[in-house]
């Protein structure tokens, strides 16, 4: 397998302004050319850690990847701009991540049009925006041919922005201030910006989680919902946020009912390869 780490900045200057320096970390699996596969193409996916937008986890990035490239995809991780960087920074990394694996296609042999993109928590909020916003002014203003994914994958992800129900310190981190206003709680909510070409949807969460309640999964299911838009929905009954790939090598205890919610993960696999037949 050939890993590597790319600086955005180096072929996208603007990822680079005010002091930034978002990575791509790529997952390669080698191709098997003693059996006649050296040609062979891989869909991606792209990995959006949470953290608030304070920080970028590392619970919910490499020990991720590992999954999904023994699954037989290509994997990276974006290491986004937080604490201090503002929106739209976060946005047209994402875009930046998305451009840079299909220019590289070929070379890093991914399969054209078939990128999803994975978020946690914050990074879930990040997804999910960049699903429903891959072709807005903030990102076409920088990349004129900016990417759709193919698929979004969605963990415990914050959707809304309406204090009742979101991570408030995700959103002081992102816009600089929270509460809200009404237009921007209406701008940043993702359910709120659902339509007809945004992606099929894998999403879990659980009922008990504190951090992010999980009416969030339940808004962003009804939106796709509402569009005809295929989804798959797990909310597994117990389980603290941020419980990654819910093993004991991302946290330190693991309940036997919290270890059933480790199931996601072949279920995401699942879904993923039914949908990006």
């Amino acid at each position: 397998m050939k890993t590597e780490l790319i600086h955005l900045k180096d072929f996208f200057p603007f990822t680079g302004e005010n002091g930034g320096d978002p990575t791509l970390a790529a997952y390669l699996p080698d191709n098997l050319s003693e059996m006649g596969r050296e040609n062979d193409r891989r869909p991606s996916l792209l990995i959006c850690p949470g953290g608030g937008y304070w920080f970028c986890s590392q619970r919910e990035a490499e020990p991720v990847a590992l999954h999904f490239v023994a699954a037989g995809f290509n994997v990276f991780i974006l290491y986004y701009s937080t604490a201090g960087y503002r929106f739209p920074a976060q946005l047209r990394e994402a875009a930046a991540a998305m451009k840079l694996i299909e220019t590289n296609a070929e070379k890093w042999h991914c399969e054209e049009g078939k990128t999803a993109i994975m978020g946690f928590s914050a990074g879930g909020h990040l997804a999910a925006n960049y699903a429903t916003r891959f072709d807005s002014d903030e990102v076409r203003s920088v990349i004129a041919d900016s990417i759709p994914p193919a698929l979004c994958i969605l963990c415990y992800p914050v959707i809304t922005a309406d204090e009742r129900y979101t991570h408030g310190g995700s959103f002081e981190n992102l816009v600089g201030h929270f509460p809200l206003s009404e237009s921007e709680k209406d701008y940043f909510s993702c359910d709120r910006a659902v339509n007809e070409k945004t992606p099929p949807a894998f999403i879990w969460h659980t009922a008990a989680d504190d951090g992010v309640p999980v009416v969030n999964s339940l808004f962003y299911a009804e939106a796709l919902s509402k569009y005809k838009i295929p989804f798959e929905l797990h909310v597994y009954p117990f389980g603290n946020h941020g419980l990654s790939i819910c093993d004991e090598t991302v946290n330190d205890s693991v309940s036997d009912d919290m270890k059933r919610n480790s199931a996601w993960v072949d279920d995401a696999i699942r879904f993923m390869k039914r949908m990006m037949k």
